[in-house]
């Protein structure tokens, strides 16, 4: 059985999973462009980010967050251990948990890249002038639900 082209062109302008990925792909394209005179690709600075806490975290809920499995994770977080921006330590309370520390070089990398992200999030929240920024988030949301 052959597919329509009329199929195609529907499953362009209609298919939230492909509109999904260009707009991620454009916005992961952008922000590494920008956050490349820090040394920090957008996957750098979200987990950077993501490690910016009170208490070092555990991995789990930094792969939850980031929407990674465990695998994918400890491979972002080991070029960012060779740079010395973090530190993967075992936990005292118990010793199989690895607590995900932000050293100060990491705190420091984060809070160069911080400015130029404010900028430029700025720049793409007003191109969004047809749609909230908020209702745009809270979609997204909904969809890293299903």
């Amino acid at each position: 059985m052959k597919v329509p082209f009329e199929t195609t062109l529907h499953i362009r302008d209609a298919c939230l999973c492909l509109h999904a990925q260009r707009a991620a792909r454009a916005l992961a394209r952008y922000f590494d462009d920008v956050l490349r005179p820090v040394g920090l690709t957008n996957q750098q600075f979200s987990l950077l980010t993501a490690l910016n806490r009170p208490k070092p975290p555990p991995m789990r809920p930094v792969a939850k967050l980031l929407a990674m499995d465990r695998t994918t994770l400890t491979a972002a977080l080991k070029s960012l251990e060779r740079r010395g921006l973090v530190r993967i330590e075992a936990s005292p309370e118990d010793r199989r948990t690895r607590l995900l520390v932000l050293t100060e070089d990491g705190k420091q990398a984060l809070a160069e890249a911080l400015p130029i992200w404010v900028e430029h999030h700025a720049f793409i929240e007003g191109r969004l002038d047809a749609v909230s920024p908020d209702a745009v988030r809270e979609g997204l949301e909904i969809l890293a639900r299903i």
